[in-house]
């Protein structure tokens, strides 16, 4: 018999989970084709598991040839093409034309390692000097990865891919005395670039998807096939019951742990929603607020260790360094950005005067104690990680010890059919991500080929000089140019593909100006991640409204600020040598210094965003401003800009202070309200309170006394 624990967790249905931002709705795909795809996703699963202890002898691009040659074919029969075109059988299944698109994928992708011609070291010699077959092959594959980062993106990304082949094409016709003028590229010698060199198809971006990130989508699968992603719900509904702010605790705190496994900001807030938001909507959030929360929240899943967002695992293989340490510098800024949306939860249950809220769930306690083993192979991957085991050993070492937990619950008991359609499922939730992977591909070698990064660079930097000659000044426009682009960008492609871009081109000046790798790569992706609150696209806000029902554009609003103090954040990454702090790189007590700092201007601009100040009351418009430019001087970390940005926080409070003062004094003076008007008020709540509606208007005080009345 189950104990009261493992009865409350009957209470919670938490979605099946989507693994990856980067995706549009797939095909609910039934029947046969269901088989299918699902036989060529557990392939790649074993052939990604067999990599990892037994890598190919020929080496990792021999591997990814293979790879791309089983997951770009999945592409065209999981997602739509947006055409009317036959389909047999009728119904959401691929048109004729998408299995012809799947076999020609197929064929191209896996020509180079065929028996003809030499084979693949034939195909290798052949590197340079392309022959008319290889060219038009090659070509055919370049159309497929467009088309298939189409299916999965929309248009915007392959747009930008085609700008760059015309860049690298027409280049040479630019005026030679343009900066970014080439010599330009033929043909021929794009199509080299892209299907026969470590860069293009097979460089970086599709080594990460293959090598780290389906092997963490595996994870994510089999740690939510035993169970975990509905403890994690369960244990924060449980955690928090006894005060007015407990509901948005709990939708920030299950974001937070359900997005530790997921990293998935959408797929986050969704799942969390789908439980949270009839507990924040009896609390008395609006549906607008409550969707910005859980979308800023669910965000927060791309920055959060042990599994953060595909594009960190790029930024380890960019500079060479071990994921551990990438968690690293990922975990300050992961608290300031939680930090940020806790107070603002604080501030909006008292600006709402929300109501508590008693959800029925067990003891926290009697939950960790039957269900708390789901966080040890989390703990496994970084104790791994720590004693020197790679970060693919370390994640399927985690797998393994996830499946075997699962026998420990019997209603998740694994079977031999949900373990395959576990693994299966974990390939299907990185198609996305290697079709964009292999999009930038494009993008990355058409920079390499020619020069376009160095070049764009040099261009940022002369125009902030041209402003300016204070080196400090240059690099303030410098980074503030970079956040806007990137922030645009953010808005038009994945974050994945955002990054990667971002790196190429806004990265080398910043690294010109003599900012640190480390911190530069982090800026980017942080940057990249944030677009994903960013109206007016902003997908993790599209899903949470899918949820809670409330306008789409005003949810992105309340979304971007929850999440604005993070926003500013990376910037002190870069901007000042004390930023590096930040990232945990330095000595123990000036990370506390300037950890304590930017906590303090988090705090600062979530006084400025929510026009309240804890412990005091509503602040008034001058009290905001004075906190905004506090905050501001406080995340420089500079001795003098720490202390301004304390005088200035100071002086918001006081402002608050004599206002709220000034108020109490007026409302002590003001005749008293008969208590005939008491019994009116409460009826006009208690339908509301019992029917959970929520209103868009915030409850009076008077009101919530009504409601408990």
């Amino acid at each position: 018999m189950l104990d009261g624990a493992a009865r409350a967790t009957r209470t919670v249905d938490v979605p099946e989970p989507v693994y990856d931002d980067e995706e549009r709705p797939s095909r609910e795909l039934t029947g046969g084709v269901a088989r299918i795809v699902g036989g060529v996703a557990l392939t790649i699963t074993l052939l990604a598991l067999w990599q990892v202890f037994r890598p190919l002898p020929q080496g990792s691009q021999y591997y990814l040839i293979f790879f791309l040659a089983g997951a770009l074919p999945l592409v065209f029969l999981a997602y739509r093409s947006g055409a009317r075109l036959p389909v047999l059988g009728g119904g959401d299944r691929p048109a004729l034309a998408d299995w012809a698109l799947a076999v020609l994928t197929a064929a191209v992708c896996l020509y180079p390692v065929l028996p003809f011609r030499g084979g693949y070291d034939g195909f290798l010699d052949r590197q340079g000097l392309l022959d008319p077959v290889d060219v038009l092959l090659g070509a055919f594959l370049l159309l497929l990865v467009l088309e298939a980062a189409r299916r999965t993106t929309g248009w915007v990304l392959p747009l930008v891919c085609l700008a760059f082949l015309a860049y690298g094409y027409y280049g040479g016709l630019l005026p030679q005395d343009w900066s970014v003028a080439h010599a330009g590229l033929d043909f021929s010698q794009i199509v080299d670039a892209l299907y026969n060199s470590g860069s293009g198809f097979y460089g970086t971006p599709l080594d990460v998807a293959a090598t780290y990130i389906v092997l963490f989508t595996i994870y994510g699968a089999v740690l939510d096939l035993s169970g975990a992603g509905r403890f994690f719900v369960d244990l924060s509904v449980a955690a928090f019951r006894r005060s007015r702010s407990a509901a948005g605790r709990t939708a920030v705190t299950a974001g937070f742990l359900l997005g530790t496994v997921s990293g998935s900001g959408t797929a986050t807030a969704v799942s969390v929603g789908a439980v949270t938001w009839p507990i924040l909507r009896r609390a008395g959030y609006p549906a607008e607020r409550a969707g910005g929360m859980l979308a800023a929240a669910g965000v927060g899943a791309i920055l959060s260790p042990p599994t953060l967002g595909a594009a960190a695992f790029i930024v380890a293989e960019y500079l060479g360094v071990s994921y551990l340490i990438v968690l690293g510098w990922a975990t300050i800024p992961t608290i300031l950005y939680y930090l940020g949306i806790l107070l603002a939860v604080e501030i909006d249950a008292r600006k709402l005067c929300t109501r508590q809220v008693s959800p029925e769930a067990g003891s926290p306690w009697r939950l960790l104690a039957r269900f708390g083993y789901h966080f040890s192979s989390l703990i496994v991957i970084v104790a791994l990680l720590a004693v020197g085991v790679s970060a693919t050993r370390a994640v399927v070492y985690a797998t393994l010890l996830a499946f075997a937990l699962a026998f420990l619950d019997r209603r998740t008991r694994p079977t031999l059919s949900s373990t395959a359609a576990a693994l299966a499922a974990g390939t299907r939730g990185v198609l996305p991500v290697a079709a964009v992977c292999a999009a930038a591909g494009i993008i990355t070698a058409t920079t390499t080929k020619t020069g376009l990064g160095t070049q764009l660079a040099s261009l940022l930097i002369r125009g902030a000089r041209a402003l300016s000659d204070n080196p400090q000044v240059v690099l303030a426009l410098t980074v503030l140019a970079a956040a806007v682009a990137l922030s645009l960008l953010g808005l038009a492609v994945p974050v994945t593909a955002s990054f990667i871009i971002g790196w190429v081109i806004v990265g080398p000046a910043l690294l010109d100006l003599g900012v640190p790798g480390p911190a530069v790569a982090m800026f980017v992706f942080y940057y990249s991640v944030l677009s994903e609150v960013t109206p007016p696209t902003a997908l993790a806000a599209v899903g949470a409204a899918s949820i809670t029902g409330g306008r789409i554009v005003p949810t992105m609003w309340q979304a971007l600020r929850y999440a604005l103090p993070a926003f500013l954040a990376p910037i002190a990454f870069v901007l000042t040598p004390a930023g590096s702090y930040l990232l945990g790189r330095g000595p123990v007590l000036d990370i506390a210094w300037a950890t304590a700092a930017a906590m303090a201007g988090v705090g600062a601009l979530a006084i400025a965003t929510g026009g309240w100040v804890l412990g005091v009351g509503e602040a008034g418009t001058p009290a905001r401003v004075c906190a905004a430019l506090g905050g501001l001087l406080l995340l420089y970390l500079d001795p003098v800009g720490i202390a301004g940005g304390s005088a200035l926080v100071a002086a918001a409070v006081a402002l608050t202070l004599i206002s709220a003062r000034a108020s109490s004094t007026a409302s002590s003076t003001s005749p008293t309200v008969a208590p005939s008007v008491a019994p009116s008020v409460a009826p006009s709540v208690a339908p509301s309170a019992a029917s959970g509606e929520s209103s868009a208007a915030p409850m009076s005080e008077s009101s919530e006394r009504g409601v408990e009345a």
